[in-house]
């Protein structure tokens, strides 16, 4: 029986380069060696990252359809196994993700439940007076003498510490202590009417 020229080279060829190579000429039993050659390796990784033997024959399978399917982008310089072996932890990883996302959806209570749920927004009027309030707040702050107003803004919306402000306005930190709670005080009083 002799072999022909082709499928001598295929058994010829030692190096996983040559063989993706001839794999990305369109030949099958090439990409066939290629698998044989690592198959086991890459079933065992994957087998090691998933307790489920058949989904772990299934995730070995996928790599190499996916590793198939981009083998033009395999660099010949570098292992094919590593290279094989990334893509088999990828696809273990994302069946791990899936797995995660139908244990969710799993245990989740039917939609249905979720439609008896009642608004919690508030309504329009609850907005309106939310709204009103926010502008008698704004008009008793912008009422308040500069030197209260600016102590009280810096500490309370900006965030500032006692320190930064007395800095910034050239105060003593009792000062703007003083301030602050005189402004809060005035605030308190205009807001009661």
């Amino acid at each position: 029986m002799s072999v022909s020229l082709p499928e001598a080279a295929v058994h010829a060829a030692d190096d996983d380069g040559a063989l993706a190579a001839l794999a990305l000429s369109g030949r099958e039993d090439a990409f066939r060696a290629l698998m044989a050659r690592h198959r086991e390796a890459v079933y065992m990784l994957v087998r090691a990252q998933m307790d489920d033997g058949d989904a772990a024959l299934d995730v070995t399978q996928e790599s190499f359809i996916a590793a198939f399917a981009h083998l033009d982008r395999y660099d010949p310089a570098r292992p094919f196994r590593f290279w094989i072996m990334r893509i088999a932890i990828n696809k273990a990883r994302d069946w791990r993700r899936r797995r995660k996302v139908r244990s969710f959806f799993s245990r989740a209570r039917p939609i249905e439940e979720g439609l008896q749920v009642s608004d919690t927004a508030p309504g329009q009027e609850q907005q309106a007076a939310a709204r009103e309030e926010l502008a008698r707040t704004r008009r008793a702050i912008t009422a308040l003498p500069e030197n209260l107003r600016s102590v009280l803004l810096l500490r309370t919306i900006e965030g500032m510490s006692q320190t930064d402000v007395a800095v910034l306005l050239g105060l003593s930190e009792k000062a703007v202590e003083t301030r602050l709670y005189r402004a809060r005080l005035k605030l308190t009083e205009s807001l009661r009417v």
